[in-house]
């Protein structure tokens, strides 16, 4: 079964997405909608899909499935339209900045029974792919501590920041997914550390770009997490699992592994970039998967549910920071 798309958002992670949809035999973009025109022509050209409008695409009999990449305050909007027209539905993270209105939206997924899958990439990395793999094969025994570090070649432009819902909403959500997904139990506590350390400008305009989180689960399994908005050697991605019988990890990834050793010691390619780069074969593994259970009876996942709470754990970290406290979930 070919699963036929449309693709709403022709910005930076629609053309990521675009391009994996391509790359997928079991795929096929059929129309792209983008409040800039051009932007749309551009992406749709590229793929041979047509330009059309949002409500087109929802009501389009020729189109299976809807992509959402569009910004933040329209998600929650374009999937009850979605789930109103019979569509399967991927939209990126986070179905909305509040949570109230992430479940009244999640209430219409559920009461049409629609199909939803909620954008953590990161869940389908390779390699964290296969920590998570080893984790469950009991290589380390039981899980007693996690630890993740995500840090940002540079800091969003300055504009996207106010519109953003704030670091721990728009940077952390993603390491708070991932913690959810390796724990194997849900964080009950949440205490969060944060402070403007890269640019100033950021505080002034209501935000933090450095910040430490610990998670607790109920049994005592730990999480921390580390977060910078600068990382001058380039995008830091890293995840570590302490168990009972030992340690997995997953590093940092490189354009070649090839060292040069000399007189003026050991060297190695930078880090890849960012995540356009970095994560390149988890959104195409992202996008099978999607694949996969449109054109099947599997449930999705992430599901809304797992963006309700990851949007949960983000908010009571904002309070804790705020608060400088412990919060309970």
């Amino acid at each position: 079964m070919t699963v036929r798309l449309g693709l709403l958002g022709a910005g930076r992670i629609g053309k990521v997405h675009g391009g994996a949809i391509a790359s997928n035999p079991g795929a096929r973009l059929v129309a792209v909608a983008d409040a800039f025109p051009e932007a749309a022509a551009a992406l749709a050209g590229q793929y041979g899909a047509e330009v059309r409008d949002v409500d087109d695409i929802m009501g389009a009999s020729d189109i299976d499935a809807v992509l959402i990449t569009t910004p933040t305050d329209l998600h929650a909007t374009m999937i009850e339209q979605a789930a109103r027209a019979g569509k399967a539905i991927f939209c990126e993270k986070p179905v909305d900045l509040s949570v109230s209105r992430v479940r009244e939206c999640l209430a219409v997924v559920e009461e049409t029974g629609a199909k939803l899958m909620v954008g953590f990439n990161r869940r389908f990395d390779p390699n964290f792919m296969e920590v998570r793999r080893r984790i469950d094969a009991g290589v380390v025994g039981d899980v007693e501590m996690v630890s993740i570090t995500s840090r940002d070649p540079g800091p969003p432009p300055f504009d996207y920041i106010p519109r953003s819902g704030g670091m721990f909403r728009d940077m952390t959500i993603h390491d708070f997914d991932m913690a959810r997904f390796l724990l194997g139990e849900e964080p009950v506590t949440v205490y969060a550390a944060a402070s403007v350390l890269v640019d100033r400008k950021i505080g002034e305009l209501g935000d933090v770009d450095s910040a430490s989180v610990v998670l607790t689960t109920a049994s005592g399994r730990i999480c921390q997490i580390s977060n910078s908005r600068r990382a001058s050697y380039g995008y830091d991605q890293r995840i570590e699992v302490l168990g009972s019988k030992g340690m997995v990890s997953a590093e940092n990834l490189r354009a070649t592994t090839v060292e040069v050793a000399d007189a003026d010691g050991y060297r190695r390619d930078p880090l890849l970039d960012f995540f356009m780069t970095r994560y390149t074969q988890a959104y195409a593994n992202e996008i099978a998967a999607f694949l996969k259970g449109v054109s099947g009876d599997a449930p999705l996942a992430p599901s809304g549910e797992d963006g309700l709470k990851a949007l949960l754990i983000a908010e009571a970290a904002v309070l804790s920071a705020t608060e400088k406290r412990v919060v309970t979930l």
